[in-house]
């Protein structure tokens, strides 16, 4: 199976677990991902495959996604195993993903890894990264915003995590994509207190 098949089926896989996610962690999030990535793996030099792969995986096991994380990380696995995913590919393509998640704090240990951590970022930035924030808050129940009581609400999201992920970049290519979205985010702030 080539690497183009391979990653065809990892997208499938994918679309089976995530296709009716609704706190913004869906699909077409790991489409995005993998988009972008592609595009900065090819621009800073990285490894497409494993980049790409680790993009479209990054999300499965995730703690806040899942109720047993070591189980969809095994299953996971072995169907990397059925697409004939070599030993050291599920090695790379794993350490690649294990650390993307903004919560875990840390710094992925390979250019594919922080690769992929800058898209997920990214998703995470401008128009795209407000409906997710909305999308996922009203999963949680979370309210839209509150004077009074700002912890907890979407909007704080943005001052907590999305505003701060601009400076945390790795790639050149990464922080010239962030910097638009951030900027676009910025503005819509302005324009929400303004309408508040």
């Amino acid at each position: 199976m080539s690497n183009t098949e391979k990653l065809e089926a990892i997208c499938d896989y994918i679309y089976n677990i995530f296709s009716n996610d609704t706190t913004g962690h869906d699909y077409h999030h790991m489409k995005r991902v993998a988009r972008i990535t592609s595009s900065i793996a090819k621009q800073e030099g990285a490894d497409q495959f494993i980049a790409e792969a680790a993009a479209w995986i990054h999300d499965v096991g995730d703690s806040k996604l899942f109720l047993n994380s070591s189980y969809e990380l095994d299953k996971l696995n072995e169907f990397l195993q059925t697409i004939n995913c070599t030993q050291n590919q599920m090695k790379l393509i794993n350490i690649a993903a294990k650390d993307v998640s903004f919560s875990k704090g840390t710094t992925p240990a390979t250019l594919e890894g922080k690769i992929v951590q800058d898209a997920d970022r990214i998703d995470a930035l401008g128009a795209i990264g407000i409906a997710r924030t909305f999308a996922f808050g009203g999963s949680k129940g979370q309210l839209i915003w509150d004077d009074n009581n700002k912890e907890n609400t979407s909007v704080q999201h943005f001052y907590d995590k999305l505003l701060k992920l601009k400076d945390l970049m790795h790639t050149s290519s990464g922080r010239r994509i962030a910097e638009e979205r951030h900027n676009y985010m910025k503005n819509y702030l302005d324009q929400f207190f303004h309408e508040w």
